[in-house]
This record gives structure tokens, sequence and C-alpha cells, in this order.
């Protein structure tokens, strides 16, 4: 077969433009600065500097930036150039702060782009022009510019803004305080009341004066909700679209009228305690800002204090009368100019003004949410399926009430990203929070009866670690350049509660561990466990990530928690399981949070340089030392605790360092290849990595076909040298990568058969190329290194389509993938490769390559024996061996695991139930739900894997529901069960998974392709 039969189309699409413009483009550049911008001398100066010297750059990936016109992608490396100098300058030296207002808003408007389109082309800038950043700015320009923050805190605040417009909307009249008529600020999605928009000024004055260090998704729906109950208290009464004697919408009540803030936190699902704390802070920035006089509302006889228990409120006289109410919002806009010109970078008010120009038309993720653009319907964008871009979570379905009470009433609060992260927080208020902060009793038994009492070294540990991710001093003050710079840190008190809340978690989950061990082993001693550092920092790292998580902080975004243990992402893996299934009330929110983790840590993370995942394979794949050495892969020792102490400046209470014995400290504990060999525990264990791809939610576990013996927790921790105490002849390391390994394949299946679903490819290529995969994985291991599995993924598709001589072009195949939720642009722009000094281009070094020539360099010449040996005469050549040669046809390495056909997967297709009767059961999607089923009639329905009750048992679903049906109350309405026809669904009905039998030919629609570029 010809080189050509494999390789691809010799032309690469690409934008034309001039290679060398004689200037105009730093002319146009300086211009923007000077005019547009009004930029001060040094500021400018700086801006030229990058500009001039990263333009080559630019010049050569124009094709890698965008999906316009040059001019377009120029306009998007001068915002880039832009933000990165006024971010970056500020603070240095002897200049003084900006004073002209350059924020990232104002850049965007000049330059006519949006939040959307910037943060998606941004990381490319970053990784072209880093080497750049890096020696005018210093080696942290990438912490100092806080992207990841800053896009975190625009996703949370479209949450916020949508969540406080429809509470703002079911509970005031959409009229404006001037007699009625509508206010200046109107668009699309309708216009915005003086009233709404004093709430939400108000709300981004205690962001800006009471949570400027800590603005999390939690805390600033406490707030939000506090300015509600001020708005209750003091919008004229002729504004509500309520009675406040409604007892569904009020429910909390008491001798003297209306409980507001305890009904408050009933619907919304905040602290009682948290929300008065809140609300004391809001009165005071009314008094301090718009130098209101306050008073007690039990003194006070107003009209909108009837029939509410005023009790401890506050009321102000005139506050939100029609003759205040505009020179109290220009003192807070005045306020706010103030605060955004001297430290800001974002301007907030443009999400109460639903700026579709700023925002854009996209999607942007933040954290584990994605939003969508402004101009999208806000059901689709607040559904909680757009709450993770994981292909192997399962379907969301409705957060029950924590009251356990399933049958809501219609006034209910709509299930959005953030009333699910209010229901978390819910659970880890009234589960987690009232557990003790030290270890039970029955914990401490358990430590007291390993070989060595080793409470003090868990409780110090404990302490050291949760102290440096949540940090309760205040260092969080930096020197740059000769200035201190405040940085983005977390209030004491804050991060102190959510210290304790995370060792809680960790005792909790600890304790249920050791118990099932015990009960196993017919015995307490779990020294092996217990005394193993790695495992318990893997365990703290995982309950902090939950309680961040519940939290959704914009400052400690995960990977972060690996860095302050001192962990790699390859180390976390092996505990996510066995954590899930030892806590058994983890929310499903939670759970779908910790399976997205996994994906992204065996999709790319893992691989990544420094992965402890590489000590384990230069041990259980000698043959790949060479090529892990040569890229320096190898991952550095674990900083010890003392280390970690003092870097954290963490004070350790008077308690001793752990003792300095050999099978705590020696290297091996670390997993480093270097570790002497030492006999692994003989204890079996419940704590196990099963040789399965399991998702952290139970009913979604994919088996593989693999050995049956259960390897324990303890040895995936284990040195890699040691021998599998489950026996087979096995290092501890070859375990733990075969393990890996065969994650790896599962999820690669699972986005195999989501990408063939969408091209509408035959089942024989989704065979060959899932079988290509394993191949790679075990052949040709190292074109995993430093590199995201999807890119393998994508080449083998290519590869598979030429070698069985289809019709697919790569743009086809990058045009389908960009429609598939876990793709990132970067995957197909961004390719990392380390060239030989044998390389037959003449280069040599590192770089990061477009996917085509990754290909074309990289993938054919290494994969192409593999590829040739699944093409029509590889399969030829295979029928003429004999039995003897055609058993050893795969090729496989001595030791590796032998390939498997596609795995059944769990079939995602609607499958009709009666002929005679139009009934349909499939999985039912989230967004679907939501649009199907009325807030009353969604307790009638049993989603399995989602239980009705806080924190019960699924399987008491239907047994809850019959209970319901019996009780003789009558339902209004009937349910209809003609949602979907048959013709819609027999369009989707097609092969079962797994079958080995050729499908049938798949109708191919005539959708109009839009040729973009292959890079866009």
């Amino acid at each position: 077969m010809s080189q050509a039969s494999v390789n691809m189309e010799d032309v690469k699409p690409s934008i034309s433009f001039p290679s060398d413009d004689g200037g105009a483009m730093e002319a146009r550049f300086a211009d923007v600065c000077k005019s547009k911008l009004a930029l001060d001398e040094s500021t400018m100066r700086q801006a030229m500097v990058l500009f001039r010297e990263s333009k080559h750059i630019l010049l050569a990936n124009m094709s890698a930036i965008g999906s316009g016109s040059p001019e377009e992608i120029e306009r998007f490396w001068s915002a880039f150039v832009l933000y990165c100098v006024t971010r970056l300058s500020k603070g240095r030296g002897k200049q003084e702060k900006e004073e002209n207002g350059i924020t990232l808003c104002r850049i965007l408007r000049v330059l006519k782009m949006n939040v959307v389109d910037f943060f998606k082309e941004i990381p490319q800038f970053c990784l072209k022009a880093g080497h750049i950043l890096t020696g005018l700015y210093g080696s942290d320009w990438e912490k100092r510019l806080e992207l990841k923050e800053l896009q975190a805190n625009i996703v949370h605040l479209s949450l916020l803004s949508r969540y406080y417009k429809r509470a703002y909307q079911e509970l005031f009249l959409p009229n404006d305080a001037s007699s009625g008529q509508h206010s200046v600020v109107s668009n699309s999605m309708g216009y915005v009341s003086d009233y709404h928009r004093f709430g939400w000024l108000l709300f981004l004055a205690l962001r800006i004066h009471a949570f400027s260090r800590f603005k999390d998704l939690v805390t600033c729906t406490n707030g939000l909700v506090s300015i509600l109950a001020i708005l209750i208290l003091h919008i004229p009464v002729r504004f509500r679209n309520f009675h406040i004697q409604d007892s569904l919408l009020f429910a909390k009540r008491t001798d003297k009228g209306v409980d507001l803030l305890a009904s408050l936190c009933d619907k919304y699902h905040t602290s009682e305690d948290e929300l008065r704390r809140v609300m004391e802070k809001a009165n005071n920035l009314i008094v301090d800002i718009l130098k209101k006089k306050p008073c007690a509302a039990s003194e006070c006889e107003r009209e909108n204090l009837a029939y509410i228990n005023t009790d401890g409120l506050i009321y102000f006289e005139d506050l939100l009368e029609e003759n205040s109410l505009h020179s109290s919002i220009l003192i807070l806009e005045n306020d706010y100019d103030d605060a955004i010109n001297s430290k800001g970078e974002l301007d907030e008010r443009m999400f109460v003004n639903d700026e579709d120009s700023l925002l854009g038309t996209g999607s942007l993720s933040g954290g584990s949410i994605n939003i969508c653009g402004m101009k999208r319907k806000y059901d689709a964008m607040a559904s909680p399926a757009k709450s993770i871009t994981s292909p192997m979570s399962p379907p969301l379905s409705p957060v029950s009430p924590v009251n356990g009470n399933p049958v809501s009433n219609s006034k209910m609060a709509p299930i959005t990203p953030v009333s699910t992260a209010m229901t978390t927080a819910k659970w880890l208020r009234n589960i987690i929070s009232p557990l003790l902060s030290r270890p039970s009793t029955e914990l401490l038994r358990f430590f007291s009866s390993c070989d060595r009492d080793v409470t003090t070294d868990v409780t110090r540990r404990a302490s050291i670690i949760l102290g440096a991710i949540f940090p309760t001093t205040s260092f969080g003050e930096r020197c740059i350049s000769g200035n201190l710079q405040s940085v983005n840190r977390m209030d004491s008190i804050w991060a102190e509660q959510r210290k304790v809340e995370a060792m809680k978690l960790y005792y909790r989950v600890l304790e249920t561990m050791c118990r099932a061990e015990s009960h196993i082993l017919n015995g307490n001693n779990l020294t092996s466990l217990l005394s193993n550092d790695r495992f318990h920092r893997c365990m703290l790292a995982c309950s902090a990530e939950l309680v961040l998580a519940t939290h959704k902080t914009v400052t400690m975004m995960f990977p972060a928690v690996l860095e302050k243990t001192g962990i790699t992402a390859f180390d976390l893996s092996k505990v996510i399981e066995s954590f899930v299934r030892h806590e058994e009330t983890l929310p499903r929110e939670l759970k779908r949070h910790l399976n997205s983790l996994e994906e992204r840590l065996l999709e790319s993370m893992a691989w990544e340089k420094g992965s402890s995942m590489y000590n384990s394979l230069i041990i259980a794949r000698p043959t790949l030392a060479a090529e892990i050495n040569r890229l320096g892969l190898l991952a550095e020792p674990m900083p010890s605790l003392d280390a970690i102490a003092m870097h954290h400046n963490i004070s350790t209470g008077g308690l001793p360092p752990l003792p300095f014995q050999k099978h705590e400290h020696s290297p091996d504990q670390n997993g480093d290849a270097v570790s002497p060999k030492r006999a692994c525990s003989e204890y079996r264990s419940v704590l196990v990595e099963r040789n399965s791809f399991t998702s952290p939610v139970k009913e979604r576990t994919l088996t593989l076909n693999l050995k049956s013996n259960l390897p324990p927790l303890q040895s995936a921790f284990a040195s890699p040298t040691r021998p599998n105490p489950a026996g087979g002849g096995e290092t501890c390391a070859e375990t733990g990568i075969n393990i890996f390994f065969n994650k790896i394949v599962k999820l690669a299946a699972i986005r195999i058969r989501s990408l063939c679903e969408r091209l509408q490819l035959p089942q024989q290529i989704l065979e060959r190329v899932y079988c290509l995969i394993q191949q790679i994985l075990s052949q040709r291991t190292a074109l995993f290194f430093n590199r995201h599995i999807d890119q393998i993924i994508l080449c083998s598709f290519y590869g598979v389509a030429k070698i069985s001589q289809m019709t697919l072009t790569f743009k086809e195949i990058i045009y389908n993938y960009r429609k598939q939720p876990q793709c990132k642009p970067q995957v197909f722009r961004s390719v990392f490769v380390h060239w030989p000094s044998t390389s037959h281009n003449g280069k040599t070094g590192q770089e990061h390559v477009d996917i085509i020539t990754f290909y074309n360099e990289v993938f054919i010449p290494s994969v192409k024996p593999l590829l040739v040996e699944l093409g029509p005469a590889g399969v030829a050549q295979k029928s003429k061996k004999s039995p003897e040669d055609n058993n050893n046809a795969d090729g496989q390495i001595p030791g590796s695991p032998r390939l498997s056909p596609f795995p059944n997967l769990p079939d995602m297709s609607p499958k009709k139930v009666s002929a005679a009767h139009n009934v349909y059961v499939s999985p039912l999607r989230s967004s679907k739900m939501d649009a199907l089923l009325s807030p009353s009639s969604k307790s009638y329905y049993a989603c399995v894997g989602e239980s009705t009750h806080a924190y019960q048992s699924p399987s008491k679903d239907l047994t809850a529901i019959n209970n319901r049906l019996n009780s003789g109350r009558k339902v209004s309405g009937r349910l209809n069960f003609d949602v979907v026809s048959d013709s819609v669904v027999a369009g989707s009905l097609g092969a079962q998974n797994g079958s080995s039998a050729p499908a049938p030919a798949f109708p191919i629609l005539e959708l109009p392709v839009k040729r973009e570029q292959l890079d866009s």
C-alpha cells in the first residue's frame, strides 16, 4: 500500500495574509492604544513591546485563531496583548494604579469583541506567546493573569443574574418607579426596572465591600437572597406580584406574622444564620454608602411591613421611594465606578443590562459549570445538564427537596445551576457540619490497632494539608517588583469553616472505609492502609475538592488541590471510586463532579509531564524507560509535610513531626521507581480499584473483561516494584497500569461511539477505530505521552477512514468533534511534539503543532504498520496464515491485555415497548424532563439513580410513589404519554451496541456543512 493511501491531503487549509505588512499592523494597534483607549505612556510602551515581539507568532498562526477574516484575528491578538499588559503591569515598580479604567470590558467594546469569544481564543495566545510573557513579566505571569478565575467569575455572575432576574420577576411587577413607565434599559430580553437595577447594584456593592476575598457561588447566592429580603421590605406594595400571606411562597410563620428570612431560606435552600449575617452587612452598606438612617422595623408602621414578623429586621425610611430611588442608583453607580477603576477587571453591571454584544452568543465554561450566551433562552442555559461537559456522566434528575416532601407546589424554585448548588450546600450543612471535627472513638480504635498508633500522624497530616488548601492566616499579600499586591484570597473565617467541613468529611469517609475493611479482614489492624501517606493525602484532597465544588469557589478551582497536597492526578484517580462508594449520602451533583474530574484525569492530566503514572509505567513497561527519560516525564518526590507546613506558614499546634521510620518515609512511599522492594500486605480488601471503568454513579458501571482478581487499594499506593498481594506474578505497578489503561480504553470507547454516531459511520469503522486505539495504547504507548487522548482518537478516525477507502476528510471529523461536549479547540490546534535528533524534517526540540502536522509527521510514521493490518490487505493476509499464526496475529506485546471487541455500552436510543401503544423507554435527559414535566408531576416519575427523598436510596422510589398514588388524593389532570411520535423516534432506533453483525446503512441527511477552517 502506498504512503498516499494512508497519508492525508497535501493541501492544508489556511488563511491568506501578507507575511510582512510593512508595519501597518503595528500602526493600527498603536492607534487603538492611543486614540481609542488613551493608554498612559508607560502602558502603551509595554503594549507595543509585547505586540512587536509576538507579531511573528500571530503571522505564523493566523489559521489557529478564530474563524473569521485576518482583520478579526488581528483584533483578537490586539485584545490579548492589551489585556495581558494592563493586567500584568499593575503594581510594577513605582507605577501608579490605573485611573483611566482600562478594563477587559472596555478593551472588548473598543475592539468589537465579546466575552465568550475572548475566553475561547486566549488560551491559544498564552500557549504560543508564553515564553515572551515569561521574559517580560516573570515566570508567574500565568498565575497573576488569573484567567481561570476571571472566566469562572463571569460564569457565576451570568448564572446569578438570571437567578436574580427570575426571582425578581416572581416577586415584583415589571414596572418602573416613575408612573409605571419602562426603564431606559431595554432589549429583547425585556427591560429592567429601576428597582431591579437597584437590587443588582446593591448586590455588586456587597460583593466588592464584603465578599472581595471569597467570591464563591453559595456565598453570593446568600447575598442575592438578602437583597431580595431588602426589596420585599422596601419596594412599594403596589409593585408586588405576591401577597405576603401566601402560605406557599412564605411558608414559615410565627404568631407575630410571616417569618420573612426563614421563608426565603426555605424557598432558596440558604442558611438562616448565614442569611442574617449577610443581611447585616448589606444594611451596613446602605448606611455607609447611601447614608440612610436605619431603624428597627418593629418600631415602624408601614404598609410594606404588614403581616410580617419584624423582630430583628431593619427598615430604612425613604430608601426606595420615587423621590430618592434615582439618587440612590446614581450613588451606587459612582461607588462601583470607583471600585472597578482601581481594582476591577470586569464591569459586572453588564449582566443586569443584558448586553448581548459584549457577552456573546456561544457557550462559556467555568469550573464545572457551563453557560450559554445571553441570546439563548434561559431554560436552555440554566438546565442542570449544562453544568457538566462529561459525556459519561448520567443525565441529571431533579434535585429533591431536602425536607423530604417530594410533592412541591407550583411556586417552587426552578432547578438551575444556582439552585442545585444551594441544595448541595444544604447537604453539607445538614449532614456533614453536625459531625465531629476530630476522629471518632471507633476511628481512634482503628488507629491504635495498627502496628504503631498512627493517631498523631493522621491528625497532624490532616491539619497541615487542609491548612494549605484553606489558608486562614493573613499571608495573602505577595511582593511583585517591590510593591505589595493583594491577591484573591479567602476570608479567614470562611476558610476556617471550609477547612472544618473538609476535615469532618475526611474522617467520616475514612471511618466507613476502615469499618468495611475490618469487616472483611475480621480484624482491626489496618497498618498497610492507615500508614500510607499518599493515600491519606488523596483522601484529604478529595474531601477538600468536594467542599470547594459545593461552594463553587472562584479562587480555588481544580487542580489547585493537587498542588497544595503534593499529589498528582494519577494518585487522585486511585481513590475517587472508593471515596464515592463509601459516602452513600453524597449528592448526585457531587458524584457528577467527581466523575468529570476522573475523565479530566484520564484524558490528559495523568499523561502530563510530572505525573506519577510514569513512575509506575517505567517499571510496568521497561521498554518505555528511554522515551520517558528523554522527555523528562517522571514525577518529582512528594514534598514532605514539614516542607508544606513551612511553605504555607502553617502552625502545627505543638504536634511533633512524623517519626522518620523507613516504612513511612522511604522513597517507595511516594511511589518512586528507585524504591526498594518490600512485600505488600497479604490482606484482601474491599477497598479496590475495580477492573472496570466505573462512573462514580453506581448505575453506570461499565464492566471490562479482565482478571477477576481485585487488587486492594493499599497495593495501588504501594511501591511500584512490590509484588501484588492478589498474586498472578505482577508487580503493583503492572496491576495499577493495567487498571489505568483499561479505564483509558473504556473512556475512548464511549467517545469513539459518540463521534461515530455524529459522522454516521458503519459499525465496522467503529470497531476498527476501537481496535486501533487498543493497539496504540499497548504497542505505541508513547504516542499518548504529554497529549490528550482525543488527539489520538481523531487521528485514528482519519487513518481508519483512509485505509478503509472511505471519503472522509479531516475537516469533517473536526467539524463533528467540535459538537462533542468535551471538545476544546486546543485539542486539535496544539499537539505536543518533541522532535528527535534524527527527525527527517530537520526540526529539534519541543513545540506545539496542529493536528494535521502531528498526523503526518508523528502519528502515521508510528502507526502505519498497525493501520495496514486493519486494511483489506492486512485482513486478507491474516486469513492465509496458519491457525498458530492467527493466534498471535494481533501482534500484542507479552503481558499486555488482549484486544477485546467493542464493549456493550448502555444504549441511549429510545425503544418502543409495545406494538399497540405509543410508549417508548429511553434515558430521560434533564433538559427534556424540565420541558415535559410540571413541578407537581415530577414526583410521580421514577428516575433511576435519583431519589424522590433527600439522601434516600433510589431503590425506595417506587414504593414511595405507589404509596402516594394509593393515598386517595385525586390528581388534577392527566399524564400525557403522547410526547414523542412514532415517526420522530423511528429515526433514532438502531442496532444494539456490541453486535458483531454489520450495522445497516445509515440514512445520510443532506445538511448544509459550514466550510470552516480546520483549525478554527
